[in-house]
């Protein structure tokens, strides 16, 4: 297997207040373990800015120039409680959506089996028009629409394993057969969306909500319960994942107990299906994940299982 990590500098710009849960240290600790000698073959990369026609298949044209000209100079522009824009948020999130569009340029090319975009700020709580929950615009749904209109993709599905909803990529895509999103998190628990009976105008939604303190056995039977058998039927011609840490069981903003091995094994799921409709084809897109110890041990279990299968 081949797998590539795509990263950039600018993700550690995006500033927070000090004790802000989704802050640079996150990423630093993901350059740390992948440091490490068992990831000497994992292809690396920079991600480059994304584009504006990439942004605007998801965002309208005057929120995303309303975002970015709203980012400040100097100093912190709060959006809401949690989001936050300091002067290197535009150029992060461009980098982060950047390197999501060319994972699937490289994963479609067939440079490469398969890719994890280490960048921040997440994306899977922005909506259409509206920023929230750490995050400025939807990486996850933007790399999905980027597939789809540079490769003609009928079918492409993201599954979403961070412990909070992914409120954004289900309200963009609620009313689209051609995408299937699929979420494990725990209820009840912020956003406060994703109960069982969202399921879409078109039965394109699948949540599997999770009761605080449910561990690996529970997060396993809600996969192969629900959401691997819609991803059988959904045939997806690539597998997007938004790839959150936060149900690890030290992750401090929720109360799911799941360990490294758990993201291993899901990982795993997903590739099969991947192998089994999609060619192999999978990007991987992180999320969230504060704990940093547990996000990085985490994450080292998914990247592993991406690059051995």
């Amino acid at each position: 297997m081949t797998t590539l990590l795509i990263t950039h500098p600018a993700g550690l710009a995006h500033a927070t207040p000090t004790g802000h849960p989704e802050r640079a240290d996150r990423l630093r600790a993901l350059d740390r373990i992948f440091e490490q000698e068992r990831f000497a073959n994992l292809l690396r990369d920079q991600a480059p800015r994304g584009e504006r026609e990439d942004i605007i298949r998801v965002h309208p044209a005057d929120f995303v120039d309303a975002l970015g000209e709203a980012t400040p100079a100097e100093g912190i522009v709060r959006i809401d409680s949690d989001t936050i824009l300091s002067p290197g948020s535009w150029e992060a999130v461009l980098r982060a959506v950047g390197g999501a569009c060319f994972a699937v340029d490289e994963v479609m090319e067939k440079r490469v089996d398969n890719a994890f975009v280490a960048m921040r700020p997440p994306g899977h709580h922005c909506e259409t028009r509206r920023p929230m929950g750490f995050c400025l615009l939807n990486q996850a749904a933007i790399a999905a629409r980027h597939a789809q209109a540079k490769y003609g993709l009928g079918r492409v599905a993201i599954i979403d394993f961070d412990v909070h909803h992914g409120n954004g990529t289900q309200e963009i895509f609620w009313a689209d057969d051609s995408v299937l999103y699929a979420s494990t998190h725990e209820m009840p628990l912020y956003p406060g969306t994703g109960a069982v009976g969202e399921v879409g105008i078109t039965g394109n939604i699948v949540n599997a909500p999770l009761r605080s303190g449910d561990a690996g056995d529970k997060f396993k039977e809600a996969f192969e319960s629900r959401i691997l058998p819609r991803l059988e039927t959904f045939r997806p011609e690539l597998v997007i994942i938004s790839a959150g840490f936060d149900a690890h069981k030290n992750d401090p903003l929720a109360s799911l107990r799941l360990v490294d091995t758990d993201f291993g094994w899901v990982t795993k799921k997903l590739m099969d299906v991947a192998d089994k409709h999609s060619d192999g084809r999978l990007v991987s897109i992180l999320e969230g994940g504060y704990d940093l110890e547990g996000l990085a041990q985490s994450a080292a279990a998914h990247v592993t299982a991406l690059m051995h299968g």
